[in-house]
């Protein structure tokens, strides 16, 4: 029966799914991100927060755990135990953790799946609500959170207290020299999950399982290695359009330092080993880009003079296990990689990172 429904259904659906694109919008995006950041700014506690930076403070933001019913389309499985450990790293030193969205993978799985066999995880997180140190950012795969009148009374079933949800999470700087970190999953302006409150429930609700019932890999910037390029530039193009301020956003799986991807950030890299003629690092880069570019080829042409105002997490759900966040602690920011050592155990490494004062001087 399942086979005939996908047989007769599949056509109009891949038409609809053109309809419904998830293809970025720029002033859709920009007028989303603007009107979210006012609200927060405006009415803090509503549909997000506003908290203090500072030289103590200390952050872990992760996105994109897609948890899911381990089952052979659960892609978080693999790296659950580097979550684990990375967790209790951050715990153990104090950090507020944010998870930044699309933390529950609601599109192809039922919630009591996911609670089922995500136990360790949720249990993990606990540690965090319980030290006033958790917020929780809802992204396009478990808009669930935000719009089924249920959310909170199953969010207390899990964590064992009421969990707030917001969309977005505002960091002000408590120094002489003041800006702002805005935070939030960067799925705003979407025309899949972005919506009234009535097109957010049907993406959520209908849209999403149907597509997973037919099989269909929705076309998202999370699967589509040209929607990732054209919608972190139209983050990016936000940002820098903002004073003193920087923008952190998950959603699109690739990781992106002071605006530039890792590929992006190794072009930049060869130029100075060149210049310098280094001609031993300068052919070790050129491995390295060569390895890279199997998995993602884009540079774009102006990255050699982007202001560093846009930063992307990564995600929790690489196919070899290994999660990426960003850090944010004691006056500097981290791009950082939890992954597996030979021995199988979890090791965190430091991909990239600056002082927060040089990169607001940059900024500025």
């Amino acid at each position: 029966m399942r086979k005939f429904f996908q047989w007769l259904l599949r056509k109009p659906v891949y038409w609809l799914a053109e309809k419904l694109s998830s293809d970025p919008n720029r002033e859709r995006i920009h007028t989303a991100l603007s009107n979210l950041y006012k609200n927060i700014k405006d009415t803090p506690g509503k549909k997000g927060l506003v908290l203090e930076l500072s030289n103590n403070s200390r952050f872990i933001i992760f996105s994109d755990q897609h948890k899911g019913a381990k089952n052979g389309s659960d892609d978080f499985m693999f790296a659950e135990k580097n979550y684990l450990a990375a967790l209790d790293y951050y715990h153990q030193n104090n950090f507020h953790f944010i998870s930044l969205g699309d933390n529950e993978e609601l599109w192809e799985n039922t919630l009591s799946a996911v609670k089922k066999n995500n136990i360790a995880s949720f249990e993990k997180e606990k540690l965090f609500l319980q030290r006033k140190a958790f917020t929780k950012i809802f992204g396009n795969h478990d808009l669930y959170w935000n719009n089924d009148p249920f959310a909170s009374w199953q969010l207390k079933r899990i964590y064992s207290e009421e969990v707030k949800i917001y969309e977005g999470i505002i960091l002000q700087s408590a120094n002489s020299k003041p800006f702002e970190v805005f935070l939030t999953h960067g799925h705003q302006g979407d025309g899949q999950s972005d919506g009234n409150k009535f097109s957010a429930w049907f993406a959520g609700a209908i849209w999403a399982p149907l597509q997973a019932y037919l099989n269909i890999n929705p076309n998202t910037p999370a699967v589509s290695e040209q929607l990732k390029t054209v919608h972190n530039r139209m983050m990016y193009d936000w940002s820098a359009e903002q004073d003193n301020l920087l923008l952190i956003t998950g959603h699109t799986h690739q990781p992106v330092f002071e605006s530039l991807t890792h590929l992006e950030r190794l072009y930049q890299q060869l130029a100075l080993a060149i210049n310098d003629n280094n001609a031993v690092e300068t052919e070790k880069i050129k491995k390295e880009i060569s390895w890279r570019k199997h998995d993602y080829n884009h540079v774009d042409k102006n990255y050699h003079t982007a202001k560093p105002s846009y930063f992307n997490t990564g995600c929790c759900c690489f196919s070899d296990g290994d999660i990426t966040g960003i850090e944010i602690a004691d006056g500097i920011i981290r791009l950082i990689k939890w992954g597996y050592d030979e021995n199988k155990n979890s090791v965190r490494a430091i991909l990239e990172e600056t002082t927060l004062a040089q990169l607001i001087s940059k900024l500025s």
